[in-house]
């Protein structure tokens, strides 16, 4: 079977960060999803959200991390500080991991 050809990254018109900025509002997602939504490969997501957690306090936003769990004993790695997936859960040994979800929380202001 011949391979198929790569499908075409969507238009970008803004920058990456703005682009996963964007993605991020709403509903929780994964790197995987990230990636389809802002045009960048899965391996990239990372290291922008470590940059863009850092620039969201300085709008007042937080990047809000739901953390990886194990499919097989349902750990989960509340602990972990690295936005990319574990390879194999520490209790069972598993390499079923759920990936961690982000999305960005906006804080309000009362007043």
């Amino acid at each position: 079977m011949p391979n198929k050809p790569p499908a075409p990254a969507p238009e970008r018109s803004a920058t990456p960060r703005a682009a996963l900025h964007e993605a991020l509002l709403g509903a929780p997602k994964t790197s995987k999803d990230l990636s389809a939504r802002a045009g960048l490969s899965e391996k990239e997501i990372p290291k922008h959200l470590e940059h863009l957690e850092k620039s969201l306090k300085a709008k007042g936003e937080r990047l809000v991390v739901k953390p990886a769990e194990c499919l097989a004993c349902s750990f989960v790695f509340k602990d972990r500080s690295r936005f990319t997936a574990p390879g194999r859960c520490p209790e069972c040994q598993s390499p079923r991991i759920a990936p961690p979800a982000f999305h960005i929380e906006v804080k309000t202001t009362k007043g």
